[in-house]
């Protein structure tokens, strides 16, 4: 088959105001997102689009601007309910201050959102790492013998982000027994 055998492709239709907020609904019906998150997704989209059709992608970032800025003001988009449901989110599945601060710094939201969202939740810290330990079985919830691992074990705590004050009370601290009948 040479190439003009071979169907050509329809080029994709032009980025509108339209498209723009069609595409930013369809990615906010389904994920939470920051604003410079949502702004990152729509500018890839217009880029792919920009690319196939030969067209500067430029020149529709005052159109993705426009179209974050909506999705504020409708409340579609909250950077600090976004941060505090992140913050809780990972801290339940045992993320540490540090690890928290890097993902939410990578979604775009900025460090006094992200402070305040971690804020009041020192306490919260050595169960965030009880949680990561009983996950990954570190520690006391690791089956069998736990001293010759407690040296990989504190180095998995600090590589999650954790202190060492607190990495070492959760991995040479007793396991709890879960609560129930």
């Amino acid at each position: 088959m040479t190439d003009e055998d071979k169907p050509t492709r329809k080029p994709p239709r032009k980025v509108t105001p339209a498209y723009l907020q069609r595409a930013a609904l369809a990615y906010l019906e389904r994920y939470a997102s920051s604003a410079e998150n949502l702004r990152r997704v729509l500018r890839r989209k217009v880029d792919k689009r920009c690319r196939l059709r030969g067209e500067d992608p430029a020149e529709f970032h005052e159109m993705i601007d426009e179209v974050v800025a909506k999705s504020l003001r409708s409340g579609l988009v909250d950077d600090t309910r976004y941060a505090e449901a992140r913050v809780a989110t990972l801290r339940r599945r045992g993320g540490s201050a540090r690890a928290i601060q890097a993902k939410l710094s990578a979604k775009g939201v900025d460090r006094s959102t992200i402070a305040s969202a971690l804020e009041g939740e020192d306490g919260d810290e050595e169960q965030a790492a009880r949680a990561f330990a009983r996950r990954r079985k570190l520690g006391p919830f690791r089956p069998g013998e736990r001293a010759p691992n407690r040296d990989k074990d504190l180095a998995a705590m600090a590589r999650a982000g954790f202190r060492f004050d607190v990495a070492r009370a959760v991995v040479d601290g007793e396991r709890e027994e879960p609560d129930g009948p």
